[in-house]
């Protein structure tokens, strides 16, 4: 898999993000292009020098601002300037999201409507530059995915333009409610804000999980540094993975849900087996298990990817009696796979069909298309499978290789 790892052990900020995007070797120019279709080519000055922190190397960057009477921008002008820029759709489509983002958790946090935000965190110009810096700089690394470490808000009380505030800010919080983002919080981390709207909105929008890849290939290293002064390395990592290969076994996060149910009938649970599939199980099996008070059970397992796991547990508690679910993260090594078709003389029959790591092919056909062939030809399923070893033809892709 082509991905990206946001890891952000001190702090998540968009100048940071934006650091590490061009330390990864984004060239300034994806920058700057979104931003003078703008028409903001002269409001904004950009400073990137390499420093240190801690003693490690990365990035730095610094916004500055040309602008003689910088204009307190609503969310309602700003989105209309965005909207009717020449910018690719995709990219035009990120940056509205992460804007709306921020309007939507400011106007909350103020107790006013969304069009009416206009405050520096929204229309100030180094916003602007790290918020669409960032979304065009991922779109010229063309990540399938983006995993994103859970950031750390850090504690105490940091001075804004609406005066003291606790850490985390009101704007944090309410992103976090919204995106049900996890946030790390602790003694044990700096006393500072370490976590800003304008970084958590980015990867509210940009990331797909909110966790660490069980195995990392790593390609590239991105290094953007924090202007804090903090009692450790003050810095942001964007590790590009290496894009797996798909003609050898590769490794499949999964997501292992089981109750234990002696409440319910037969009929009620394989119910809640069919239901647990229609949302996104790979797997569910049932067997017999002897429960507390010898009562008679069933253990019911789930086998799923980490991306529905929450949607499967809203099937548990609805479709099913029980009132805890255990649940555990494993992982199963898989052969690259593909579904298409074969040619035979009864018709074309669906199939799937794996690489062995030697380089060989074998096929396997879809059970129900046996079941549907052998009804139309009269032909026992066992005697129908061992013809078409026989008499099936090329076989004919619809994907491409799955791992």
């Amino acid at each position: 898999m082509n991905a990206l790892v946001i890891d952000c052990p001190t702090g998540l900020a968009g100048d940071m993000l934006l650091s590490a995007v061009l330390d990864l070797g984004v060239p300034e120019s994806v920058v700057h292009e979104p931003l003078q279709a703008l028409g903001l080519a002269n409001a904004y000055g950009l400073k990137v020098e390499e420093s240190q922190s801690g003693g490690l190397r990365g990035l730095r960057l610094s916004v500055s601002s040309k602008e003689p009477n910088p204009p307190h921008r609503r969310w309602l002008d700003l989105r209309s300037l965005i909207s009717e820029a020449s910018l690719s759709p995709s990219l035009k489509t990120k940056v509205l999201q992460v804007f709306q983002a921020l309007a939507d958790a400011e106007s909350t946090v103020h107790g006013c409507a969304p069009d009416q935000v206009h405050f520096h965190e929204i229309g100030a110009i180094d916003s602007l530059v790290d918020v669409i810096g960032v979304c065009a700089g991922i779109e010229s690394l063309a990540p399938e995915s983006i995993y994103c470490t859970a950031p750390p808000a850090g504690h105490g009380r940091v001075t804004t333009a609406h005066g003291v505030l606790p850490v985390p800010v009101p704007a944090v919080l309410e992103l976090a409610k919204r995106h049900q983002l996890p946030l790390l919080t602790g003694e044990d981390l700096p006393a500072a804000e370490l976590t800003t709207p304008t970084g958590l909105a980015l990867v509210a929008v940009l990331a797909d999980h909110f966790q660490r890849p069980s195995r990392m290939e790593v390609e590239a290293v991105g290094i953007g540094l924090g202007h804090r002064c903090l009692d450790r390395p003050n810095l942001l990592r964007l590790i590009r993975i290496r894009e797996a290969s798909r003609t050898k076994p590769g490794w499949q996060e999964l997501v292992v849900q089981e109750a234990w149910i002696d409440d319910a009938t037969a009929e009620e649970l394989a119910s809640l087996a069919q239901h647990l599939r229609l949302a996104g199980a790979l797997d569910v099996v049932q067997g017999a298990v002897l429960m507390k008070k010898q009562r008679p059970g069933t253990s019911v397992i789930a086998l799923t990817t980490p991306d529905q796991a929450a949607a499967l547990r809203e099937v548990w508690w609805r479709h099913s009696p029980t009132i805890g679910l255990r649940e555990r993260e494993q992982g199963r090594w898989v052969l690259p796979r593909r579904c298409g078709a074969s040619a035979t003389p009864w018709g074309m029959i669906r199939a799937k069909q794996t690489r062995r790591p030697d380089g060989s092919f074998t096929l396997k056909w879809e059970q129900d298309e046996l079941q549907r062939v052998s009804a139309e030809a009269g032909l026992p399923v066992m005697e129908l499978r061992d013809r078409l070893a026989l008499e099936a033809h090329a076989f004919v892709p619809e994907e491409d290789w799955q791992c």
